[in-house]
């Protein structure tokens, strides 16, 4: 079963640490499957293209899958696609779930595997689209990313299937809201919406829903250009899902 509608849950979050496996599911991810409508055990796709498709990361989500009663497989590109027609593998899930790492990397990789044009049918086709970290810049416009470093810098090359910038770690990493105003100021990056760790932006279609959270007194950013070519910061209070 699919979404009703093209959905993506772009988050700062996701994952806790588990009580019998080393990791689980949190609120983010669980809702990510919700909001796909699956009907009977889920289907979700991993993607750890950004972290360098590890593999005792892909065994630690597939531990989590085990515990939440959710099938789990994994689309590796190292050191080469893990599964035969990747157009079928991702239609077939109800949630991809993308991992964090480097954006830069993970972009460059999938447009060389020709992931750019299968994402945006798999978008379009209702299976909903999530992620953390990496795996939320990547369905925007661009952001702000330590992909080249330690000083953050600007992405400007996302997929673009939602038509604004994206800020993660909001709250968690201090370069982060200062060069995201600057940029989205400067017209470097386009308006855009922002989470602090352990908060997600719900979109259906390219239109913003709702912001969700997994810890109690986190937040959301709307920020845009103001009419003297600041960057205005608009705080969205989330909706606290089920813990």
């Amino acid at each position: 079963m699919t979404s009703d509608a093209p959905t993506i849950l772009a988050t700062s979050g996701g994952w806790r640490l588990g009580r019998r496996v080393d990791l689980e599911f949190a609120p983010l991810i669980t809702h990510a499957l919700e909001l796909s409508g699956a009907a009977g055990r889920p289907r979700l796709c991993h993607l750890g293209t950004a972290g360098g498709d590890q593999r005792w990361w892909n065994a630690r989500v597939s531990e989590a899958g085990m515990a939440a009663d959710v099938e789990v497989t994994h689309l590796n590109l190292f050191p080469m696609p893990s599964v035969d027609d990747m157009r079928a593998h991702l239609l077939a899930q109800d949630v991809v779930w993308v991992n964090g790492g480097s954006v830069a990397g993970l972009l460059a990789m999938w447009r060389l595997h020709g992931l750019d044009a299968i994402f945006r049918d798999v978008w379009q086709a209702g299976v909903v689209l999530g992620g953390v970290s990496a795996g939320s810049l990547c369905w925007h416009v661009g952001g702000t990313t330590d992909s080249f470093g330690p000083d953050l810098r600007p992405v400007t090359d996302g997929l673009a299937l939602l038509p604004y910038s994206n800020g993660v770690h909001y709250d968690a990493e201090e370069q982060r809201r200062p060069l995201y105003h600057r940029l989205v100021a400067d017209g470097t990056l386009p308006a855009g919406y922002a989470t602090d760790n352990g908060v997600g932006l719900v979109y259906r279609g390219t239109e913003f829903v709702e912001a969700v959270a997994e810890i109690e007194g986190k937040a959301a950013y709307h920020v845009g250009r103001g009419p003297d070519g600041a960057a205005v910061e608009t705080r969205i209070e989330p909706r606290l899902l089920p813990l």
